[in-house]
């Protein structure tokens, strides 16, 4: 099922869900929905191409191809093996009501000069395990690759979920920041729980939970889908921009 993220209906398929955007939503969508919508139609050429074949098809690849090399994938930047690191059922913290640049809404793009520091890594593929089973991945936090069915809620959490979840939040187009649990500041605590308050659709959420690597790179680190960025310092506005860049942006149903 896909959620309509401008109303509350959900579809059982892709077109079904773009050609309720184009007839309900024509005036409120932003630019990546609106581009999706325009392929479905054939934009002015008709010579779109089939969007939801085409990502299948592309999933279907990963998983042939890298479904053993990803799932033995060990060590390597801080990796703690198998992902059975994290708490089964972790609940965030209730929701708090966001004002400042917390409560300010998305820009298109962030601002570059804040995300000089944002590296980009490979594809580990997006492979579904049964919850439970053993995952190696080659970096923690995770970027991508195999993961559960399950998703990760919005919120602010003080025991961190299974990597696995985390994962397909990710692929959701979640951004998920890892804090340091000895470092984190007052100023941060509050700040992500508020963003984390704010931003809570299906496939636009906040997450932020404790790091599970024995040995952090940084304070806080803040991933998307095959993105990071490390701070050694917490900044609402940097946070911000990241949003801005990432959020809702995940490769399994962008919605700006």
């Amino acid at each position: 099922m896909v959620d309509c993220e401008y109303c509350s209906e959900s579809f059982d398929g892709e077109d079904a869900y773009l050609t309720h955007l184009d007839d309900a939503h024509d005036g409120e969508l932003g630019a990546i929905d609106r581009r999706r919508v325009e392929a479905q139609a054939g934009g002015e050429d008709g010579t779109a191409l089939p969007v939801g074949p085409i990502v299948i098809g592309v999933v279907v690849v990963f998983a042939i191809g890298l479904t053993v090399y990803v799932t033995q994938l060990s060590g390597g930047d801080g990796g703690r093996g198998a992902d059975l690191v994290g708490t089964a059922g972790a609940q965030p913290l209730s929701a708090v009501e966001a004002s400042g640049i917390e409560a300010s809404p998305l820009d298109e793009a962030g601002d570059s000069d804040r995300l000089a520091g944002v590296e980009q890594f490979p594809d580990r593929g997006a492979n579904h395990v049964e919850e439970g089973s053993a995952i190696d991945y080659q970096r923690v936090p995770p970027l991508s690759g195999t993961h559960y069915a399950s998703t990760v809620d919005a919120g602010f959490y003080e025991a961190t979920p299974l990597l696995g979840s985390l994962v397909h939040t990710l692929e959701h187009g979640a951004v998920i920041v890892y804090y340091d649990p000895d470092e984190i500041s007052p100023e941060a605590r509050a700040s992500l729980r508020e963003l984390s308050s704010t931003h809570t659709g299906t496939w636009r959420s906040v997450v932020a939970v404790p790091n599970p690597s024995d040995d952090p790179r940084a304070p806080y680190v803040v991933t998307a889908w095959r993105h990071e960025l490390l701070l050694d310092s917490y900044d609402a506005e940097t946070a911000h921009a990241f949003l801005s860049e990432y959020l809702g942006r995940g490769p399994e149903n962008p919605v700006r």
